[in-house]
């Protein structure tokens, strides 16, 4: 007796699904910083490659954050969508991710990073060749190292830069850990990546104008190592100061200030979540989701 044709692509998806659930997470992370890339900085490369008629800052603000709430709506439910290493390293610290996942999580965040950067690079190869008289600048007006990764003002300090870093990615997390706190005030579920969103159009439109707001160690690091293989040079890492650490290690500590932050100042006040301000048992227990996030 033939099987159905049914039963046969019920199979081959059988023979598709991985078992992992780590496997599943870390090409979910993969995927998600993949996504965030190409769409995030392809709003930075159509500003630049149109000199502006194609876009501008706004479009970039905007465009990043909403190139983040889409990554976080395909990802977030399999594996967070956390597409930051500071994030899975802030989740770790204050225990809502385990620690032998941290390796994956992050691995698979600078590779997706360097493969989105390789693609966009694809996507954009004749305007960038075209842009510059076929140059890949790192410096100047015609400088296009700066669609992949972020680069200082002229005036900014390395000490000024990393204290920006720190204090952009301490709002970053301090907020999300908000957003995702079910008693505070909460947002419906499902609506998550949009406040999200919204978080990072008002940092990089508030904080953005020293060094780009990366507040992202993948976002940053891998599309920068892309560049110096790709035609711009390893210049990349010593412009600006050698200012490359900058927007990998300020992050970090900025994750963990913003979530010691929230969680000292905010979380551990909580009354128990199945009691009413009087002590007594409440009738609606808050619905509890797993903290998923980030840039």
């Amino acid at each position: 007796m033939q099987p159905e044709k049914g039963q046969k692509r019920k199979s081959l998806k059988q023979r598709l699904v991985l078992k992992s659930s780590l496997a599943k997470e870390t090409f979910s992370e993969f995927l998600g910083t993949f996504i965030m890339i190409v769409l995030g900085c392809g709003c930075v490369a159509q500003a630049t490659l149109s000199r502006g008629h194609f876009g501008g800052i706004v479009t970039i603000n905007v465009g990043f954050a909403m190139a983040v709430v889409m990554a976080i709506y395909v990802t977030g439910g399999v594996s967070g969508g956390h597409i930051n290493p500071a994030v899975s390293f802030a989740m770790c610290l204050f225990g809502r991710m385990q620690w032998s996942k941290l390796p994956f999580y992050v691995g698979a965040q600078f590779l997706g990073a360097f493969v989105g950067s390789a693609t966009l690079f694809g996507i954009y190869y004749d305007g960038l060749m075209s842009f510059a008289g076929g140059k890949l600048l790192i410096m100047g007006e015609n400088a296009t190292a700066h669609i992949f990764a972020t680069y200082p003002a002229p005036y900014l300090s390395l000490e000024n830069a990393f204290a920006d870093q720190v204090v952009a990615t301490m709002f970053l997390l301090m907020i999300v850990f908000a957003i995702f706190d079910s008693r505070n005030l909460g947002v419906p579920k499902g609506l998550e990546p949009i406040v999200v969103g919204l978080l990072i159009v008002v940092i990089s439109s508030s904080l953005g104008l020293n060094s780009g707001c990366a507040m992202n160690p993948a976002r940053d690091l891998s599309p920068r190592l892309f560049t110096a293989l790709a035609g711009w040079g390893f210049e990349v890492f010593t412009a600006g100061n050698n200012f490359w650490w900058i927007p990998v290690v300020g992050p970090l500590l900025g994750a963990a200030i913003g979530g010691l932050i929230y969680v000292l100042v905010i979380e551990i006040h909580h009354t128990d979540p199945d009691t009413n301000f009087n002590g007594e048992q409440s009738e609606d227990k808050l619905e509890k989701y797993e903290l998923n996030v980030a840039m």
